[in-house]
Parts: structure tokens; sequence; C-alpha cells
């Protein structure tokens, strides 16, 4: 079955996903996530994109890029994957691929999408529960936005969408992360499902009752369903539109899950 081919971005930014092939670990010590981090530099200068915000994990990284021409993805990603891969194997001598598949992109066509993205990368380690505070995880950009310049991470764009003044945007984007994200932003390639067909889908599992029923249900049940809804990878808007329920509630339900 052929691939899909990759949308495209009119905006150049995508969002970009790894993973170690069957989830196994891309790096094993600090050298590791040092050469990564070398190899993303180095490409992206002599490409001339931009690096708006990451997160290095063990099995896996997220990045957000803008592309100066089409296709500058794609080959920056070759470029930095195959050269870590080769790398990787020879220190650790190991054989076969180390990324599985291809890496997964999503474009970001607009500011409000991209600062919900950032967020729940930087995210990423306190959900995982290897970091107390969204400070004190090394491998990722958010100290890079408190800090201030960067020669690796262009922070002055996402800044420039919380306020003009940067001490003042910093501010704005500290209280911004306070929130912790409920979207699930790990398969940037995933396909939402449409609303026709979440609805038939909750019908089905209710014996025929229309999603708005669940609003009547007891606390627990009806917290129960929007638990598992959360589950099928529905956004929290989506949910709010096919049940009617407010999204305060849904966010408080899948928060306590």
């Amino acid at each position: 079955m052929p691939r899909r081919p990759r949308q495209v971005s009119s905006t150049g930014m995508y969002h970009i996903v790894f993973r170690g092939v069957n989830r196994c670990h891309l790096f094993e010590e600090r050298a590791d996530y040092l050469m990564l981090i070398d190899h993303l530099s180095t490409v992206k200068q002599e490409l001339g994109m931009e690096l708006l915000a990451y997160c290095l994990m063990s099995n896996h990284v997220h990045l957000i890029l803008r592309e100066r021409s089409p296709k500058d993805i794609t080959v920056m990603m070759k470029k930095v994957l195959s050269a870590y891969a080769t790398w990787f194997n020879k220190k650790y001598e190991r054989c076969g691929a180390l990324i599985a598949n291809r890496y997964k992109s999503k474009p970001i066509e607009d500011d409000s999408y991209l600062l919900t993205v950032v967020r729940y990368i930087h995210h990423n380690p306190s959900s995982a529960g290897i970091a107390q505070g969204l400070d004190r995880y090394e491998w990722s950009s958010y100290c890079d936005y408190l800090r201030g310049a960067s020669a690796f991470t262009t922070t002055d764009f996402v800044l420039s969408l919380f306020h003009s003044d940067r001490q003042t945007a910093v501010s704005r984007f500290v209280d911004f992360h306070s929130v912790a994200p409920i979207e699930d932003y790990s398969e940037p390639e995933k396909t939402r499902k449409s609303d026709s067909q979440v609805r038939v889908e909750m019908m089905s599992l209710q014996g025929g009752r229309e999603p708005h029923t669940v609003v009547g249900f007891p606390r627990q049940k009806r917290n129960d369903v929007l638990v598992s809804l959360r589950g099928q990878g529905l956004s929290i808007r989506q949910v709010e539109r096919v049940t009617g329920i407010s999204r305060g509630v849904i966010a408080i339900a899948w928060q306590s899950a």
C-alpha cells in the first residue's frame, strides 16, 4: 500500500515526531543527546531553517521546525536521522534500523495551534513523570525561552504571540505553560475522526442512544464515557460538539482519570 504524501504547510512550520524502532531508546547517555543536537544544529544552519521548540525523550523526539524553502524538512530529516542512526549503531555495536518507520509530520497553519503544540512538547517530561518542573528537564527548549537568546532555538516568534515586550512575553509564556495540556499530539499524522463518525460509534456503544444523552448520565458514568473518548484520540472540542458537554467539565474528567 503506497504511503500518503506528506501535507504541505502554507506557513512552512511543521510538528515533527520520530521514535525508536519498537520503542527502543534513542539515547543511552548524555553524549547521545548532545550528538543529536549537534546534527540538528549543523543541518538546520546549512538549510537556513528555524527550530521553534523541541523535546528529546528517551525513545522519541518532538521538533517544531520552520523551513525556508519547500521540502527542506525532508532534506533535513533524512540527513539528521541517517547520520545519527549510523553514529549510534557504530557506538553501541548494533545493526538494523534505529528509527521506527518514517518520521511523522503535521503542518502548523495558525498561531493558536502552534502555541498548544509548543506547550504539549514542553510538558512531555512532566507528563511522563521524569521531571518535577518544566525547567528541570535539560533536553527541551523550555529553558531557552526563559534564558533569552539561543543559537539553537528560535524563540522570538513564539514570544511575540504573547507580547511585544520580551519580559512580559516570557511571564505570559510561563503562565500559559502552567496549565497542563489536554490534547494529545503524540501522533501528528493521525487523522481525526469526523463528528459524524464519532456520533455513529457512540450510538453503537450506547445501544443506539444519541451522544447528547451522556449529559444526563450519573456523574461517574458520564465521566467514564468521556475518558473513553479521550482514549480514542479525540480532541476536547470535538467531544464538546458531539456530546454538548462543556469543555470545562470534559477537562476535569480527563485530568482526574
